[in-house]
């Protein structure tokens, strides 16, 4: 499980992310919505362990992500929206060097082909990462994410650049994660694929929670009893604008 307590990221004197707080339990599919600059990588970056939050917790399966990385490290998996890969590396090369990173080279040959040809990278195999495309390199990131024993995943825009047979295997791929018992927090842009995949919504403006909760909960809270989750999302984030703009950190 996923655990997000009072979560503070400064810049200097700008505050990128202020007070959230939110979890994914086991078997849950939660949805990090809101406009650009709202905060949303930002906090997946604290949560993987890439940023030091500047102030509150974030626990991965019991994990504290700044006082225990490796316990909380070796429990999760995160595929940003431009995945960082080794380009000297094959594809296969690469996925044996993420098992090997997290001691899972036990399950690595059974996994290993099975990604390969589910992802479309088995003719890819012995190519170098630095020959790949957008969407290929893609693929192999989410095929990476998947050949450790994760609980928890977070995926950063995972879709853009993807064809439309890699987007509908990665679904597919959540799908199954989720019935295994995965927490998923999933940033997207793409608000039907979020109605359709995502259990419950956390939307984001200016830094700061605006609504959280299930479609009928945000239709609720809105009063918008018959819309779908683009007008209800635009309806909070356009609300939470005419505020004016954030305030610095002072």
């Amino acid at each position: 499980m996923l655990q997000v307590a009072n979560l503070v990221k400064d810049y200097k004197r700008f505050r990128a992310v202020d007070q959230v707080s939110f979890q994914v339990s086991p078997g849950e599919i939660v949805g990090l919505l809101g406009p650009n600059g709202a905060g949303k990588t930002t906090i997946l970056r604290c949560v993987s362990g890439i940023l030091r939050p500047t102030f509150g917790q974030v626990l991965v399966c019991g994990h504290d992500v700044v006082q225990d990385q490796a316990g909380a490290k070796s429990r999760l998996a995160y595929v940003p929206e431009v995945p960082n890969l080794y380009e000297l590396l094959t594809v296969e090369e690469h996925m044996k060097f993420v098992a090997m990173c997290f001691q899972t080279m036990d399950v690595f040959e059974s996994l290993k082909e099975e990604l390969l040809e589910r992802y479309d990278l088995t003719p890819k195999r012995n190519s170098l990462v630095a020959t790949l495309s957008k969407g290929m390199r893609q693929k192999l990131a989410v095929a990476c994410a998947l050949i450790h024993r994760a609980s928890v995943f977070l995926f950063d825009e995972p879709m853009i650049g993807i064809d439309p047979a890699g987007v509908a295997e990665f679904k597919r791929e959540l799908a199954r994660t989720r019935e295994l018992g995965g927490s998923i927090l999933i940033s997207t842009h793409l608000l039907d694929t979020a109605e359709r995949l995502c259990d419950r919504v956390v939307i984001m403006a200016k830094g700061k929670i605006v609504a959280e909760g299930t479609l009928d909960d945000l239709r609720h809270s809105s009063h918008l009893e018959d819309a779908d989750l683009e007008q209800v999302f635009l309806s909070l984030t356009e609300e939470d604008s005419n505020e004016g703009p954030g305030l610095p950190v002072r």
